[in-house]
């Protein structure tokens, strides 16, 4: 049989995307039109406020229209690092106060030094972790940075999310993916031990325990300057009665690095009550059948021996402890090398931000419906079936919003909905009724109305929703996307030509506390 030409041989009028670009087009492939209604640049920031240190990354992140059945969601295809600041050590004015001063300087600094303004940056996140958490003005600190690094920059703060942004940043993901593996990754900071089960690329158990290199700080006379907590416990443990003032000696630190790296030991396999009271969330699970482990976070350094000076604290000792336990068997899985480090938590939350609606979106207003940040979201369990029941989505939406305690009239929620079936007119003619009635307290009060999807029926639902509406609400749905209960969104503006609305999605603001988690957390991303 004759081969046609074109079956073995690039098309050069098509790009290795897949655009038809035609013979007469000129210029850089990024400049085609097509190129850029299926591509889409993001500008990213990641200020990551830990126990000890501070980091600020900036990174570009591209995403690419991946078209499949009714979905055309947008997907991280590439990631590169702008700039990354030099990692300082958390400022406190004291035991309850983080210094608010002092870190605006370093985050002011870091956009100096990237040449970078605010205006410039798409999307990102503000992430305080461990002892930086406890602090009493911790969540006001995270919303003046979230409202000054940028447009559309969300803060964040949390055990498990840590864990999560740890996990990708870390590449701990990636590999599990490349591999068919299920990895534990171990991302040790300042003031906490965040545990990640990751199992062919996805992460299917997060956990946190307090375990970390900062909870006590010496000077340079071995003078304890700084005696958290938790580090007085483990001094305990360890056989010291450990005081602010009191000196200590290179053998004592090695002594409480070891007992913290027993315990961390001790908390993957048996732990005893003891050991258990560490866990700050629920103990980790999914552990069975692990086959390699990576550590990231700053004690990371230690492990893999790319560090080997002294900050003062705990986290020399503790890196070369677990290295230790690793080559005796004690932590029995395969060191895997391929840690990003202490950059992990920070090079995760530049990737995790970047979201994008999808094929189509629709807009009765633009300049009044967007940007929005800390859209609500309200899950609506539903199950469409061939004929829509208008009245029994209505009652499902009603149902959410009671569950939730919303205010109708006042907050502004959006409602997320898993499509199925065929998008004929009368089906969703169906689901535009429904959604109108159950939110009619809205309606009528002239609140707008938000909608996401995961499937590309937008436009369609939007225009529906929009003609048989009444009163001055104005109509925005979205689709490409899957939300859930307990998820927050910042919708950012309009872009062209691409016609997409960039999209961050949270968990629970302040969710976790030193005493545990409060609530579920979930983090979406389409990789």
């Amino acid at each position: 049989m004759k081969q046609h030409p074109h079956h073995s041989h690039p098309d050069p009028d098509h790009t290795p995307d897949g655009h038809y670009v035609g013979p007469d087009f000129e210029g850089a492939l990024e400049a085609h039109p097509l190129w850029q209604r299926d591509n889409v640049t993001l500008s990213s920031v990641c200020v990551d406020i830990g126990s000890a240190g501070t980091q600020v990354l900036f990174s570009r992140v591209r995403l690419r229209r991946q078209a499949v059945d009714l979905s055309s969601r947008f997907l991280t295809v590439a990631r590169e690092t702008l700039f990354e600041s030099p990692i300082h050590l958390t400022p406190y004015s004291d035991e309850k106060l983080i210094d608010a001063k002092a870190l605006g300087g370093l985050v002011d600094e870091a956009y100096r030094a990237a040449r970078l303004h605010p205006d410039e940056i798409d999307t990102g996140i503000v992430i305080l972790t461990g002892e930086a958490l406890r602090r009493e003005n911790a969540e006001q600190i995270a919303d003046v940075l979230a409202r000054t690094c940028g447009e559309l920059v969300c803060a964040s703060a949390g055990h498990h999310m840590e864990g999560l942004l740890a996990a990708h940043g870390s590449g701990a993901v990636q590999t599990s993916h490349e591999r068919a593996e299920k990895i534990l990754n171990i991302d040790i900071g300042g003031g906490t031990t965040k545990l990640s089960v990751i199992e062919r690329g996805n992460v299917v158990s997060t956990a946190a325990l307090h375990i970390g290199a900062r909870l006590v700080a010496v000077d340079l006379d071995g003078t304890i300057v700084r005696l958290d907590p938790a580090g007085r416990a483990h001094a305990e443990r360890a056989g010291f009665a450990w005081s602010i003032g009191a000196d200590t000696t290179p053998e004592q630190i090695k002594a409480v690095a070891a007992s913290m790296a027993d315990d961390l030991v001790a908390a993957l396999s048996a732990p005893s009550p003891e050991v258990m009271a560490l866990y700050l969330t629920e103990p980790i699970g999914r552990l069975e059948g692990i086959d390699s482990v990576i550590f990231s976070g700053g004690v990371s350094e230690y492990v893999y021996g790319r560090e080997d000076r002294e900050f003062g604290d705990l986290g020399r000792a503790l890196g070369k402890a677990l290295r230790q336990r690793v080559e005796s068997g004690e932590l029995p899985w395969r060191l895997l090398p391929d840690s990003r480090g202490i950059r992990s938590t920070a090079l995760g939350g530049s990737e995790f931000t970047a979201q994008m609606s999808g094929n189509t979106v629709y807009l009765s207003n633009p300049d009044s419906l967007l940007p929005r940040r800390n859209l609500q979201v309200i899950a609506v369990d539903h199950a469409f079936a061939e004929t829509i029941d208008s009245d029994s989505l209505a009652q499902a939406i009603e149902r959410g919003l009671e569950r939730f305690d919303v205010d109708v009239g006042r907050a502004d929620v959006v409602l997320a909905l898993h499509w199925d079936g065929r998008p004929e007119y009368e089906r969703i003619k169906a689901l535009a009724d429904g959604i109108r009635k159950g939110l009619a307290a809205r309606i009528g009060a002239g609140r707008p109305i938000y909608v996401v999807l995961d499937a590309d029926i937008a436009m369609n639902l939007g225009a529906v929703l929009r003609e048989d509406t009444p009163g001055d609400s104005e109509v925005l749905v979205i689709d490409g996307l899957t939300l859930w209960d307990f998820d927050y969104i910042d919708l950012g503006r309009l872009r062209l030509p691409s016609g997409t609305v960039p999209v961050t999605i949270k968990s629970l603001v302040f969710a976790d506390t030193a005493e545990g988690a409060r609530q579920p957390q979930r983090i979406q991303c389409h990789e």
